[in-house]
């Protein structure tokens, strides 16, 4: 059983009868007397990729989701679907953009780490690695003494994620983004 307190994003569970993964999460305490913590989470339906925005009180359990992960690789994508293959059994699955969530900023040719997430030998979901390394197609030029701070500027990705760079980067260069919260880590050499 999971409680309150193993909440953080990726964590699934069952939820109304479905399975859900946590996809974003914030906790909020009531300053009046004898009120409960209250966790308000964005959760994934796995199954149809519907978005619910659920308000939890502090101790309450659910049942943990019973699923597999495993190894997967991006083959494709025609702007309307994604496409992947498992790198165990071979089976080829695609995603829509809707099911996707957003993950498909994230995913671009030689990503590493991706895992299929079944459910009853279902592919349910894909989850991404932690980090990507993506490239940068178009950036603002860098203008030297502009400020004394440390400046950020925008960057769209080859898959169209736009990305908060540090000034030095340029366009045709890689980086490495965080897949949390899409903020710059480094430049890849």
């Amino acid at each position: 059983m999971l409680d309150t307190t193993n909440f953080k994003k990726g964590v699934c569970l069952i939820y109304k009868g479905e399975p859900m993964i946590i996809a974003d999460y914030s906790v909020s305490t009531p300053t009046a007397r004898g009120g409960n913590t209250i966790f308000k989470t964005k959760l994934r339906n796995l199954k149809t990729g519907q978005i619910l925005n659920e308000s939890i009180r502090s101790g309450e359990k659910f049942e943990e989701v019973d699923m597999e992960r495993h190894k997967a690789s991006f083959l494709y994508t025609d702007s309307t679907n994604w496409y992947f293959m498992d790198d165990e059994t071979y089976e080829q699955f695609e995603f829509a953009k809707e099911a996707l969530g957003g993950a498909e900023l994230f995913v671009s040719d030689g990503i590493e780490g991706l895992q299929a997430m079944l459910i009853d030998g279902v592919v349910a979901s894909i989850e991404l690695p932690l980090t990507v390394v993506m490239t940068a197609v178009e950036c603002d030029p860098h203008i030297k003494g502009a400020t004394a701070q440390a400046q950020l500027k925008p960057c769209t990705t080859d898959t169209g994620l736009v990305v908060q760079v540090p000034p030095y980067l340029t366009a045709g260069e890689q980086f490495k983004v965080d897949t949390r919260d899409s903020h710059f880590i480094e430049r890849v050499k």
